[in-house]
């Protein structure tokens, strides 16, 4: 190619052209950086991301959502505060964040309650919450929004002093693992002795019921009718045997407790011994508490219910057993086989709802819920980390406190993120990397030496 001063001048021209064109692109990329955000989260169980559960509760948040992090200027603080708190700006824009130094803001650190650094205040709708530095994940912060997102209070009021499971006690039929779940999510819990107060709370959001060992007398009976009829809600959760003097209280809802004990030979084939433990796998018909449910839920010695609800009241089964189930009327001893002349066979009911719409005028179209279990050790602490006994456990609880929007949004559970090795394995990768791989760059090395060589 001839050099003339023409294609000199092209030459330079698209030289320039070139340097215009990136530098325009640069920019044009920095510009879009700037106002377009993308981020993708690669990890396992997308960690770094919101769960869909929090997603679908920043949705319910219809006004500003303002968090203050008392934090002074520690680098690594204020990183992981931001890096939390980011997850749910990418959701809700009018998710504010501030800093305060404490040490620099003493007034206003006491004001807030504040105790330790790196505490973290939410606010909502002029309530607040505070959630500590050490709590600081998704699930306390989705938590504490939840709480603050619940309209006034909610009392869960358990019957007490006839041998009942005992909301705050320790014991494995006792219920303080899953009522400490309540109490992350805005529930209140406490104990009523209807011998010593004959009045059930007025401010009642449940009434739970949970398997008296001993007979309920007639007066406290009557209270627990009279507080139905006033149109409070209602979680019964029975077992199998007597029903201790609560006959009058299931008569008033049309439920009837079937004689024997579920059996169910499903959960054998999921390796559960006992074919006492009833499982409940296909949640059909569809039901508000089990919509979209799709985890196992297991019942240890439950017993079979049917319902009849009661004029101006509906009711249906919406916890059913497998095909492989059956109500074993004799003993639970031996090889247990169906008997067609005197055992019942599954599907065999084992939750039923009941709902009754109140007179609109004078209840503000306020809808009566009332749920009758055949079990209550799903819920019990023993039982409670069974696959979706807790989720089911929480559904049950905001569908008869009138709170669906909270439905089936359970605590996001972290994935295993620690990799153990054993002895042999831990030796074949140090001896890969102290030997085999200084080895295998020796070898490469003599091997391009030697070519070149022979060149």
């Amino acid at each position: 190619m001839q050099v003339t001063p023409r294609s000199r001048r092209l030459t330079r021209l698209n030289n320039w052209l070139f340097v215009v064109l990136l530098l325009g692109i640069v920019g044009l990329l920095a510009w879009l950086s700037a106002r377009y955000n993308y981020q993708a989260d690669w990890t396992a169980g997308a960690r770094h991301s919101l769960s869909e559960a929090s997603v679908k509760l920043l949705e319910q948040a219809k006004g500003p959502v303002t968090v203050t992090a008392f934090a002074r200027d520690t680098r690594e603080l204020r990183d992981h505060i931001s890096d939390v708190i980011g997850r749910y700006q990418r959701y809700k824009a009018d998710v504010a964040l501030n800093f305060v130094n404490p040490d620099i803001d003493p007034a206003r650190t006491q004001q807030m309650g504040v105790s330790a650094d790196g505490e973290v205040v939410i606010e909502y709708g002029g309530r607040k919450e505070l959630v500590e530095p050490f709590d600081l994940s998704e699930q306390n912060i989705t938590n504490a929004l939840q709480r603050l997102l619940r309209s006034g209070e909610r009392w869960l009021v358990f019957l007490d002093g006839h041998g009942e499971r005992r909301p705050h006690g320790e014991a494995n039929r006792d219920l303080s693992l899953w009522v400490k779940q309540m109490e992350d999510k805005g529930f209140k819990a406490r104990s009523v002795n209807l011998a010593e107060n004959a009045a059930i709370p007025d401010n009642t959001a449940v009434l739970v019921i949970s398997a008296p060992q001993v007979d309920v007398l007639p007066g406290e009976v009557k209270a627990l009718q009279d507080y139905v009829a006033r149109g409070g809600n209602l979680l019964w959760l029975g077992e199998p045997g007597p029903l201790r003097g609560l006959e009058p209280l299931a008569r008033q809802l049309g439920v009837r407790f079937l004689p024997g004990i579920v059996v169910d030979l499903t959960t054998q084939l999921l390796g559960i011994q006992s074919a006492a433990i009833a499982a409940v796998t296909n949640y059909t018909p569809p039901h508000p508490v089990t919509k979209g449910f799709n985890l196992l839920t297991v019942f240890p010695l439950a017993a079979g219910l049917t319902v009849q609800a009661p004029q101006a009241w509906e009711g249906e089964g919406f916890l059913k057993t497998g095909e492989n189930s059956w109500v074993e009327t004799g003993k639970l001893s031996g090889k247990v086989q169906f008997d067609e002349k005197e055992d019942i066979r599954g599907p065999v009911t084992i939750g039923v709802s009941l709902t009754h719409d109140q007179d609109k005028a004078a209840q503000a179209n306020k809808q009566q819920r009332v749920i009758v279990t055949g079990d209550g050790d799903f819920l019990s602490n023993q039982y409670l980390g069974n696959v979706g006994n807790l989720n089911l456990g929480m559904n049950i609880v905001n569908w008869l406190s009138e709170d669906e929007r909270f439905l089936a949004i359970p605590a996001k559970a972290a994935p295993d993120t620690s990799l153990q090795l054993s002895r042999l394995q831990s030796g074949i990768i140090g001896f890969g990397f102290w030997i085999g791989v200084p080895v295998l760059l020796l070898a490469g090395g003599l091997t391009i030496w030697l070519r070149r060589r022979k060149r």
